[in-house]
């Protein structure tokens, strides 16, 4: 049962990755139009999108040269899933602002939403170019090793993720996944078991722990997360599947070897067989005729002589 496949980075879950990041996308207001740009921030922060885009543009209506206001909107328009008005924007910011690190690490964001991993790669080396201490840009970066199936980076990247911020729970649940790719089980578990501390009640990273276990044929210890997680989400068909799948194998594996019964060696037939005493009479038949041939023979002569 191939379980690697079913967990690659989802549109839903690259979405909450993103909407999680709007909160240190948004620059703080500037001079001009601050107005506008500190009532665009708490309306995003509100995830009322539309009206947070719109206070934005008039900030950048009244100072057009700040690229916080072109940041601000971008991360807002990449929010509501306008991709490529958030790129626009993120690159207009740039445009203004070339050592902006804020709008290089959102542009990658929203490139790696759309997959193109290598362009957000490229942005994402220059956020860090400009500001090695950054956490998120270090995560989005794994992120986009990920798509490209750069395992090793990816795993670095999260680590020095995570020694930044420990508290975000993706570098951990990432750096397990290129882990597991990598085959790297031991580490993939430790990193699960770290989310399952700090949440006992996620029954998410139950289910992953225990595929894990199961890659490492620790079948016992697979069950236990699936039934753990099936406590805490009962009506989980997938969770079941994989159950049943651990089960089956265990099973198998204590199974007792199958006795076999030795193939009876057929007897090699004795001298006495039919064919052999019949062969013995022809032989005896032709040595009796022939005996008396000869026999006959020398009687005649002799018979002769005496007359």
């Amino acid at each position: 049962m191939n379980i690697l496949n079913k967990e690659a980075i989802t549109i839903a879950t690259a979405l909450f990755l993103w909407l999680a990041a709007i909160e240190i996308g948004f620059a703080k207001p500037p001079a001009g139009g601050a107005g506008h740009m500190q009532r665009g921030i708490e309306l995003a922060q509100q995830k009322q999108y539309d009206a947070a885009i719109a206070e934005f543009t008039k900030a950048i209506e009244a100072n057009p040269k700040d690229a916080r206001g072109y940041t601000n909107r971008g991360t807002a328009y990449r929010a509501s899933n306008r991709l490529p008005d958030a790129i626009a924007d993120f690159s207009k910011a740039i445009e203004v602002a070339p050592k902006d690190e804020v709008a290089y690490r959102e542009r990658g964001n929203a490139q790696i939403m759309q997959s193109q991993f290598d362009a957000g790669l490229a942005d994402l080396n220059k956020a860090i170019e400009l500001k090695p201490d950054d956490a998120y840009a270090y995560k989005f970066r794994g992120f986009a090793e990920i798509g490209l199936n750069q395992w090793d980076k990816a795993v670095a990247d999260f680590t020095t993720a995570s020694q930044k911020e420990p508290n975000d729970p993706q570098n951990y649940d990432r750096r397990a996944w290129a882990n597991r790719n990598l085959k790297n089980y031991d580490a993939a578990v430790a990193d699960y078991t770290v989310l399952i501390d700090k949440n006992p009640a996620d029954a998410e990273h139950l289910v992953k722990r225990g595929a894990t276990y199961t890659s490492l044929q620790q079948y016992e210890k697979a069950i236990a997360d699936y039934e753990a997680a099936l406590k805490l989400k009962p009506d989980d068909y997938d969770t079941v599947q994989r159950l049943q799948y651990v089960q089956a194998m265990l099973a198998a594996k204590n199974a007792p070897p199958p006795t076999t019964t030795p193939t009876p060696t057929p007897e090699k037939p004795g001298l006495l067989t039919p064919l052999n005493v019949g062969i013995a009479i022809a032989v005896l038949i032709i040595i009796a005729v022939i005996v008396r041939l000869v026999t006959r023979g020398k009687v005649e002569e002799a018979s002769g002589r005496i007359r």
